[in-house]
């Protein structure tokens, strides 16, 4: 008889109610899977959840109309902080913005401002975004309670970037920037990376492959050399979230200031 290929299915896809746990991350879609890295569905956004799933490197990330999905891709995008490229340009402009009384970096003044203006981006080869209105509300909780924050770029007592992550003990996750004037975006992700050096925390999670994180020195890792990572750090102290500018020396040369 003539033996006819059969299709390969995919893994049932877990269906979380609001109280479950998350599958292991390691259970995720995988490669040849119709979405590599989909994780399962369901659940709920609330502080807790959130924490347990960041604690084993797993994150939200849906689009209007579908239900909440959880994520642990691997290979896992993230930036080691020491390798962090400050190109010549880049230079030039936080060496500028370091020298200038109306410039400044905060930390967490405007954490709801800085999600809706992630939010509300646009962004080229995007129809929509996927930071929905539940999402600007969940981690604006989360915020509240301490575990997300936002650095943010101030000219002239404006808000002109910024970035939000979350932050489980000493592991930081990346989640998103926006920019509202050229280089702002960067300038905060700069302050990060410096505030990251300074207290002594070795890599930021940054989700996804994307052109621009690798060409500031993101890279791919294995996902269970960065689950290892988020094990390691997840149960340390967390670092004071606050930027001072001594922070910019991590990553510009001191210079000193002519009387």
């Amino acid at each position: 008889m003539l033996s006819l290929p059969t299709a390969t299915m995919p893994p049932q896809l877990p269906w979380l109610e609001p109280e479950d746990p998350l599958p292991a991350p390691a259970t995720a879609w995988g490669p040849s899977d119709p979405a590599p890295g989909l994780l399962a569905a369901g659940g709920a956004l609330d502080v807790q959840h959130l924490c347990a799933a960041y604690g084993q490197g797993t994150f939200p990330w849906y689009g209007p109309g579908q239900p909440i999905l959880w994520w642990a891709p691997d290979p896992r995008m993230v930036l080691p902080v020491p390798e962090f490229r400050l190109h010549r340009s880049l230079r030039k402009t936080l060496q500028a913005f370091r020298s200038q009384v109306h410039c400044e970096i905060r930390v967490n003044h405007a954490f709801r401002e800085v999600i809706t203006a992630c939010a509300t981006k646009e962004r080229d080869g995007q129809a929509g975004t996927w930071i929905v209105p539940e999402m600007v509300e969940a981690y604006t909780r989360l915020h509240a309670a301490g575990h997300a924050h936002s650095v943010e770029t101030w000219v002239n007592g404006k808000l002109l970037g910024g970035l939000y992550c979350v932050a489980i003990g000493r592991a930081v996750f990346g989640e998103s920037m926006f920019a509202h004037a050229t280089d702002a975006s960067k300038i905060a992700l700069s302050a990060l990376v410096g505030l990251c050096r300074h207290h002594g925390i070795g890599m930021i999670d940054c989700q996804q492959n994307t052109q621009h994180l690798a060409s500031l020195g993101g890279r791919e890792i294995p996902r269970a050399e960065f689950l290892l990572h988020v094990e390691k750090v997840r149960s340390q102290p967390p670092i004071p979230w606050t930027f001072d500018p001594v922070y910019w020396n991590e990553l510009l040369p001191t210079t000193t200031l002519q009387a």
